[in-house]
């Protein structure tokens, strides 16, 4: 059985993602970057986590992106706990494509071969990697610089082939921790559209950190974070 998510995506049945009482903490549990978080996100969602710094958001994504490993609880993606999975990279880079505030690419490489990197070592060849660099930049905009480095690219521009690499092997959860936050209007604009068109025309849920009420208010659902707990889960107001 299916439904529809408040943009009109069909919705699996299964969450694609739950969180099961989880909590992060260090110095011997003294401080708690979580505590007993509890939550799941339906296939094609997109869903906005907000709240002040220092809340636990940028944590609670790493948790999901299989960065960390939960001091307790368990996460699951449809349905099958993987926070306790003994090669966390194997899954991250067949599930998860993540995309930084900061953009995060090599600067001594193209934005071609950023954009293949994750592919390095997959079953498929390096003609077929290429192929769909090459077609995922074009689809950013980005067909005329597919040799540029990074250092030439305007920040929408860099953006654009972090999202472009965040595809490259086919995930079915984005990531995105604040992926507008170093950018103009005009930019974060753009970026957003694209992040928003992957949701509607891929089915690829989204889930997004985010201190823009600008953005959250276009997400199918907010989850706001004090204190490394969940104050308030709902619609966008």
């Amino acid at each position: 059985m299916t439904r529809a998510s408040a943009g009109g995506t069909a919705l699996a049945a299964e969450p694609i993602l739950g969180l099961r009482n989880v909590s992060l903490h260090f110095d011997d549990g003294r401080t708690k970057a979580l505590d007993g978080v509890d939550f799941a996100v339906d296939e094609g969602e997109f869903v906005a986590i907000a709240g002040p710094s220092g809340s636990g958001k940028s944590s609670l994504l790493n948790l999901i992106g299989a960065l960390d490993v939960p001091s307790a609880g368990e996460i699951f993606f449809r349905g099958a706990a993987y926070s306790g999975n003994a090669d966390l990279a194997a899954f991250r880079g067949r599930h998860i494509g993540f995309v930084f505030q900061s953009f995060h690419l090599i600067p001594t490489l193209t934005a071609l071969e950023n954009v293949m990197l994750p592919a390095l070592g997959r079953s498929w060849s390096a003609a077929a990697q290429r192929r769909r660099a090459e077609s995922l930049l074009a689809d950013m905009g980005l067909r005329d610089r597919l040799h540029s480095s990074p250092t030439t690219l305007s920040g929408g521009e860099r953006q654009r082939v972090a999202i472009a690499r965040a595809l490259i092997n086919e995930p079915s959860l984005i990531l995105a921790d604040e992926p507008t936050g170093s950018l103009d209007s005009a930019n974060a604009e753009q970026v957003l559209e694209f992040l928003v068109g992957l949701r509607a025309e891929k089915g690829l849920t989204v889930v997004m950190v985010t201190h823009d009420e600008g953005i959250s208010a276009r997400a199918d659902r907010v989850i706001r974070m004090r204190d490394g707990r969940i104050e308030r889960a709902g619609q966008p107001a």
